[in-house]
């Protein structure tokens, strides 16, 4: 007897001991579990958060690449020269005023202005208004020393005249040689903040010192990712680059480094809630691009699969208690071992259709993720579209002054200056070119030559790209065909562009009108004369006889501002005339109506 007594201890010792080191090692499993499933939960959140960077910084670029050119077209204009030879000319002042005022609104840039070499503004596009540029001195500004030094200037700062953000493009004015003064252009970016909406993510633009340009927290604005040093401070009060903004750090504190690109950090508003932070540079800027998401998907992945885990090696657990059970049972417990059994069946049974159902959901998931990742690569893509089409209408309207220019210079003699221009043409050609280039997987190449297209068919064709828009603001759509088998001799391509673009202005117009009873888009098709014969009619508000006589005039429109820059007509006037065609508006009631021309031919015609 006092053997057996002094054995139980020590055996419940050994026993305990096991079931820690058990209790440890299934604590240890659950944990790597969890780790594992947070940091595949956290992977994806990073994947898809630089795809979203990926598109910010592709629709900053966009935008401001359209303007970079354009400061550099001022020296081409003789009235622009001839001010800052003759600065108290007052008349000469006046009409550079009004230009700059007209090439502003039509650009849409926020401000245009001219500064002499001694940095004062001489005239600006806000020449009316009473804060304007005129007489202001910013020699002070990094820009406008860059650009009198001969270096094109770039710069971000907040407007010491209004205390409007806006991003700066300088360059300095030549004639024959010699440096007169700057050309500058201010432009607003902070339009891109409409597409951040607030929610679980947000979406910083930062500059070289970590400075928040914009953000999708309006209260983080002029905020800094980490205290700035003394020197920096001088070199920014300098510049009155963030004029009378305070710079006070944000609060962001890093828990984790991931990489060089990600960080686990919190917000200041709630530290108990780390978010994932992404970084994403933009050259040659020396901006960056720092996207937040939330990660209590990921967190709450992470223990989902620890507790499933934890759930498992129960289980596992006690189906070998079962066995070692079942082992030792004697012949009076098969009854409890019956019980026993079924309970654990029914266990197995609730855990396997849990387990059932959550694979289920986690597939849903997955899924719903690759459809969000899809859509956000659709979307970005568009924006690139949207972005390249309006790009191309910039370098147009440039190639057109300076080309004009280039004629002038050489009937003049001055073919160095010409050399020049030509020179500042071929670069913006190449360059449509490279954004064209992004668009060419998308859409084929349209064919130089002219076929017989089948008019009925391209009208289909056009049609099919509105047709959505139609349906979405309840406009019918009636198409009469007086001849079957109407052939037009042009390019297929071009001519369903020509149709969208008319497809779109008309509904743009109905738009205006939305309690309208009657929203009808008619398309006829017939011939006379020898020529195919297309009419475009709406049931809009339609169109004065002033504004039908500088229709067709390149950045005449009238759409509110924002809307468009008046090119889409002005454009596929062109693009008939060199079918050998016509485009012209004529009154209806109600509505507009727009006909096209095109010469005849038969099926087949190469």
């Amino acid at each position: 007897m006092a053997t057996s007594h002094s054995a139980a201890p020590p055996r419940r010792a050994r026993r305990m001991a096991l079931g820690a080191v058990l209790l440890a090692v299934a604590l240890t499993l659950a944990g790597l579990a969890g780790r594992w499933a947070g940091d595949a939960a956290t992977a994806k959140l990073r994947e898809a958060g630089a795809q979203r960077l990926d598109g910010y910084a592709v629709s900053l670029d966009n935008l401001l690449s359209k303007y970079e050119f354009l400061p550099g077209t001022l020296e081409l204009n003789k009235d622009v020269i001839a001010l800052l030879q003759r600065p108290d000319d007052g008349t000469l002042r006046n009409e550079v005023n009004t230009y700059l005022e007209q090439l502003n609104r039509r650009s849409g840039a926020t401000t245009i202005y001219i500064v002499n070499l001694q940095g004062v503004t001489q005239a600006a596009s806000n020449w009316r208004a009473a804060d304007s540029f005129v007489g202001d001195n910013v020699a002070f500004r990094p820009y406008v020393r860059d650009a009198l030094r001969g270096v094109p200037g770039m710069f971000y700062g907040v407007g010491t005249t209004r205390g409007e953000p806006g991003y700066f493009f300088a360059k300095g004015i030549f004639y024959e040689g010699r440096m007169l003064g700057v050309a500058t252009v201010k432009v607003n970016i902070e339009q891109l903040e409409k597409g951040w909406e607030p929610g679980a993510d947000q979406v910083l633009l930062t500059d070289a010192h970590g400075v928040v340009l914009l953000s999708s927290v309006p209260e983080w604005k002029y905020r800094t990712l980490a205290p700035l040093t003394p020197e920096v401070l001088r070199e920014l009060n300098a510049s009155r680059q963030y004029f009378l903004h305070a710079l006070s750090p944000l609060g962001l504190r890093e828990l984790r480094r991931l990489d060089d690109r990600a960080s686990i950090v919190t917000l200041p508003q709630d530290e108990r809630a780390p978010v994932l932070s992404q970084k994403r540079s933009l050259a040659p800027r020396l901006w960056s691009f720092i996207y937040l998401s939330d990660l209590s998907s990921a967190r709450a992945s992470a223990r989902n699969t620890f507790a499933f885990a934890l759930l498992l090696q129960a289980l596992l657990l006690m189906l070998v208690l079962y066995a070692r059970q079942r082992r030792r049972a004697h012949s009076q417990l098969e009854v409890m071992v019956a019980e026993r059994t079924a309970s654990l069946q029914q266990m197995t049974q609730s855990l396997s259709e849990e387990i059932r159902v959550r694979c289920k959901a986690e597939e849903k998931l997955r899924q719903a993720q690759r459809e969000l990742v899809q859509a956000g690569k659709m979307a970005v893509l568009g924006q690139m579209a949207a972005g390249i089409t309006h790009e191309l209408n910039q370098p147009l309207t440039a190639l057109r002054t300076m080309s004009d220019n280039a004629r002038v210079l050489i009937e003049r003699g001055r073919l160095e200056d010409a050399s020049s221009n030509l020179s500042t043409i071929s670069q913006l050609v190449a360059r449509m070119g490279e954004l064209t280039g992004q668009l060419r997987q998308f859409a084929r190449k349209a064919d130089a030559s002219l076929t017989a297209v089948p008019v009925a068919a391209a009208i289909s064709a056009a049609l099919f790209l509105v047709e959505r828009r139609m349906e979405q603001e309840r406009v019918s759509f009636r198409m009469s065909i007086r001849e079957q088998d109407v052939h037009a001799l042009c390019d297929s391509n071009r001519l369903e562009q020509v149709l969208v673009n008319l497809f779109a202005n008309a509904l743009d117009a109905m738009e205006a009108m939305p309690n309208s009873a009657l929203r009808e888009l008619c398309v006829n098709i017939g011939s006379a004369n020898g020529r195919a014969v297309i009419t475009v009619q709406d049931s809009g508000p339609g169109l004065p006889a002033a504004v039908r006589a500088h229709l067709f005039e390149p950045f005449f429109t009238t759409k509110p501002q924002g809307k468009g820059l008046g090119l889409g007509l002005a454009i596929s006037e062109q693009i008939i005339r060199e079918f050998g065609g016509e485009l012209r508006v004529e009154a209806a009631t109600p509505g507009a109506r727009f006909i096209i021309e095109l010469p005849l031919a038969q099926q087949g015609t190469a």
